[in-house]
């Protein structure tokens, strides 16, 4: 899949005593980049609950911090699909600033059922829209 690159502004919230964004919120930008991709090609995780009954949450995670981001700098979230599976798919994702990368994460996204909290398979139609990407 090409990578799908989305924007984020850190501001004051992401930052903590020192200045520098605090490492957890480097989750939650990984989390918002994939949530647009979806939303870009179609799909909105709350309708994905509603329609189909199904969740995808971080299952595991492999992270490198390189580089602090600091308030207002302007980052680039690059998520790339590495993987597809039934009921997983992995995730290559990079934030960089400019031209420094800042931190970079595997990800590994499972696909569950949304009333037994089991995985389940993908709904064909977006296994087959991120097959495509690829």
């Amino acid at each position: 899949m090409q990578p799908f690159n989305w924007p984020i502004r850190v501001y004051y919230e992401d930052t903590d005593a020192g200045g520098v964004v605090y490492y957890a919120n480097y989750l939650k930008f990984f989390e918002r980049a994939r949530t647009e991709m979806l939303r870009a090609i179609g799909y909105e995780q709350d309708q994905l609950r509603s329609s189909e009954n199904i969740l995808f949450v971080v299952r595991a995670l492999q992270i490198d911090y390189l580089s602090p981001a600091h308030f207002n700098d302007l980052l680039a979230v690059s998520s790339t699909v590495t993987e597809i599976k039934r009921t997983r798919i992995l995730f290559d994702q990079v934030i960089t600033k400019e031209s420094l990368t800042l931190c970079h994460a595997a990800i590994s996204i499972a696909c569950l059922n949304a009333t037994s909290m089991r995985p389940t398979a993908i709904p064909q139609p977006l296994l087959e829209q991120l097959q495509n990407e690829n």
